[in-house]
């Protein structure tokens, strides 16, 4: 009996592991997405000191909508690994 305890102990723990590296990994994904988005608004920003581009709000607009969505989904699967964590220690 103290094996099976110790096994599913063992199995909970991973599924902790997975969850947080999962969530780890989406999460940087999220923030290279908004920091390449900041990149070519930057870029463009300072390209346009030099001359006029019409395209300089709409990559503004752009990584700002990007670092909001990474904001929102980054809350949202960080609550999903709380959750799915307090789900598995109650379980034990």
């Amino acid at each position: 009996m103290a094996d099976e305890v110790k096994k599913q102990r063992a199995k909970d723990e991973f599924k902790v592991q997975v969850l947080e590296t999962f969530a780890a990994l989406i999460t940087a994904a999220f923030g290279l997405v908004a920091a390449l988005a900041w990149n070519e608004a930057i870029k463009k920003a300072i390209a346009s000191v030099f001359s006029s581009d019409g395209e300089l709000m709409g990559l503004f607009v752009y990584a700002i909508v990007v670092t909001f969505v990474a904001i929102i989904f980054t809350i949202l699967i960080a609550n999903s690994l709380k959750k799915a964590k307090a789900k598995i220690v109650k379980e034990e």
